[in-house]
């Protein structure tokens, strides 16, 4: 079987999307499947082409067996919406060129969204490979950027609506990250052919045991006393992370409470700004780091902030911070509604939940766990394994490749 992965996001970066593609390839060829990546020059999330890829309009290389084809893209810092669609299209137009470069045929083509542009590429390479599309989503776009008012033309919203009806029609198989994605297009397209295809984690990377006790705390200013509370991803509009600094400003009379908001994003210079305007002693903001550096820092903490905005489009969201933090027996607190809740709160009893963007029911959870550190170890051991039962990338990988020998 042989399987081309069409993403513009692929490591060296770090993200998301970038470590679900990765994990997932890597288990396939385990399975006897030839895969190769066609993908952008790494770029995310600095919005700057890596040094080792500058200059070059194609580069290929092989990752763990993986055969990885880059093509060149439009990178700019400014995210108003006419860079933003020269970043995606530079890319859709950059590896329809690249077709030359690949093999001649391939079963199937499994294309990454968002960006939904990118969808383009995919018809095309498709067809001209005689690939099976199989288009994978991992965030409703456009319905997103239009409820979170990323993206405000009529005209706009009007063509990609139209774009990613085509999209599902021109699919052999429509994968969603979570059971929402799936029901939602199987609300609006009730024929079309969805198969849940979730994040997950490697136990046996993210694994307590094979870390001893870090220096990180003292690294970065802590006691061995301070209480942790941390959050790792993109520091974006849609994670709503005023809520964990109004938080740190109701709790700053608790001493040994000490918040850590790691990553960088569009939002992080505003909040930055927020946080000195509310001279918050106990918050600070960290860049991103290595894949290789987060169990030594997950190992360090007490407890993950996890939240997003209350929008009804996230209640089918799961963020994938979720699993590295379970997976290392950290506890959750958690600001996301619907599926999230219900599977690592309510079944799973691997945190505690918070309304979204409710700072005050933030705090209370927060002080909570401080104030029971039995439950903060008990939360811990049940988010281990809850994810090895239910999001082990090694059955999400078997059970994927079963579904491709059937279609």
């Amino acid at each position: 079987m042989k399987l081309l992965i069409l993403t513009q996001y692929f490591p060296p970066e770090t993200g998301a999307p970038q470590n679900r593609l990765y994990e997932l390839a890597v288990r396939l060829k385990l399975q006897n499947v030839e895969i190769t990546v066609l993908t952008a020059m790494p770029n995310y999330p600095q919005m700057e082409i890596y040094k080792a890829y500058r200059d070059k309009t194609y580069h290929y290389e092989e990752m763990e067996g993986l055969k990885i084809h880059r093509s060149s893209i439009y990178v700019s810092k400014n995210k108003s919406i006419i860079p933003r669609l020269r970043n995606y299209f530079s890319f859709v137009f950059s590896s329809i060129r690249c077709s030359s470069k690949l093999e001649a045929h391939y079963d199937f083509l499994l294309c990454e969204s968002p960006p939904l542009f990118l969808g383009y590429s995919a018809m095309h390479l498709a067809r001209v490979k005689k690939a099976k599309l199989i288009f994978n989503v991992s965030d409703l776009w456009p319905e997103s950027a239009e409820k979170l008012g990323v993206v405000n033309n009529k005209a706009l919203l009007g063509f990609a609506y139209r774009l990613e009806k085509k999209l599902y029609k021109k699919s052999i198989l429509v994968t969603g990250q979570t059971q929402g994605i799936c029901e939602n297009i199987n609300n609006r397209f009730p024929h079309i052919n969805t198969y849940w295809l979730p994040n997950g984690v490697d136990l046996n990377y993210y694994n307590p045991s094979n870390y001893s006790e870090t220096n990180w705390r003292k690294t970065n200013g802590f006691s061995d006393d301070d209480f942790i509370l941390f959050y790792g991803g993109i520091i974006g509009i849609a994670q709503g992370l005023e809520v964990i600094l109004k938080a740190a400003k109701t709790l700053s009379h608790f001493h040994q409470i000490k918040f850590v908001l790691l990553g960088n994003g569009p939002e992080k210079a505003r909040l930055e700004t927020q946080a000195k305007h509310l001279e918050l002693k106990n918050l600070c903001f960290l860049n991103s780091v290595s894949k290789a550096q987060m169990p030594l820092i997950l190992k360090a903490i007490d407890a993950s902030i996890i939240p997003l905005r209350k929008l009804d489009l996230f209640k089918g969201a799961i963020p994938s911070k979720i699993f590295e933090s379970l997976a290392m027996q950290v506890p959750i607190i958690l600001g996301v509604e619907g599926e999230a809740k219900h599977l690592f709160i309510d079944e799973g009893n691997c945190g505690l939940y918070f309304e979204p963007e409710n700072d005050d029911d933030l705090s209370k959870m927060i002080a909570k766990l401080f104030q029971t550190p039995l439950l903060v170890d008990e939360l811990g051991k049940n988010g281990r394994v809850y994810v090895n039962d239910n999001f082990n990338r090694e059955r999400i990988a078997e059970l994927f490749y079963k579904k491709l020998s059937s279609l």
